[in-house]
């Protein structure tokens, strides 16, 4: 089931962001800097304030159920004209489900519904997993727009 983020879930999804993000990061960049507990309390507070702009054409977070059980997250949002999928993330337990597809299907039905014709990502230059599931998904990199240091930047067009 896919659903609309609640303030109720933001312990969940903080724990589940972090460990996901663990999966590529971990042996490449400083534990702290991803699950230290800093690195946890600006996650959980990053997500409070995705959650609470609600659920709307400017943003949203969009959770993945199953069975009670938060196995997916996805937040977008839309600044100065331009919509980014800032974060979509599936509890690595879950992996290869259909968890993020089902994810990536929800944000692009909000995307056609509010009218946006082009969506942009950041993604880990070394999580060649979620480059396989974009490029999979139809995402594909500007040869044009700067590296944004260790990621690449994607862009899907919206389609009707």
């Amino acid at each position: 089931m896919i659903r609309t983020a609640l303030p109720a879930d933001l312990d969940a999804i903080a724990a589940l962001h972090t460990r996901a993000r663990a999966t590529y990061y971990r042996g490449r960049i400083p534990e702290d800097a991803y699950a230290g507990e800093g690195e946890l309390a600006r996650t959980r507070e990053g997500w409070s304030r995705a959650v609470a702009r609600g659920d709307g054409t400017a943003g949203g977070v969009l959770c993945a159920e199953q069975d009670g059980e938060l196995t997916g997250v996805a937040a977008f949002r839309t600044e100065a004209g331009e919509t980014t999928l800032t974060q979509l993330h599936v509890d690595p337990a879950h992996w290869r489900r259909g968890t993020g597809a089902a994810l990536h299907a929800a944000c692009l039905d909000r995307w056609r519904r509010a009218g946006v014709p082009r969506v942009r990502l950041e993604v880990y230059e070394h999580n060649l997993r979620a480059q396989a599931f974009y490029a999979a998904h139809g995402w594909r990199s500007d040869p044009d727009a700067p590296h944004a240091g260790s990621h690449h930047t994607l862009w899907l067009t919206v389609g009707e």
